[in-house]
């Protein structure tokens, strides 16, 4: 199941559904009762561990054509 923000255009309040990411249900505003909207929120993403940014490339020493 996955989280997540909705807006209500009316009343102005934000809060958090749960529900499964295939479902696109019709979501109430618990405090008015109108229709509220989707948040589109971004996820973060954060690269960990080597073979990333200036670890990413071939050691000075290597090469492409394996001449000798």
């Amino acid at each position: 199941m996955a989280r997540y923000d909705y807006h209500c255009p009316s009343c102005g309040n934000t809060f958090e559904v749960e529900h499964p990411m295939s479902e696109r249900p019709e979501i109430a505003c618990p405090r008015c009762g109108h229709t509220a909207e989707k948040v589109f929120a971004a996820s973060g993403i954060k690269f960990e561990g080597t073979g990333f940014y200036n670890t990413d490339q071939r050691s000075k020493g290597s090469s492409l054509s394996g001449k000798k």
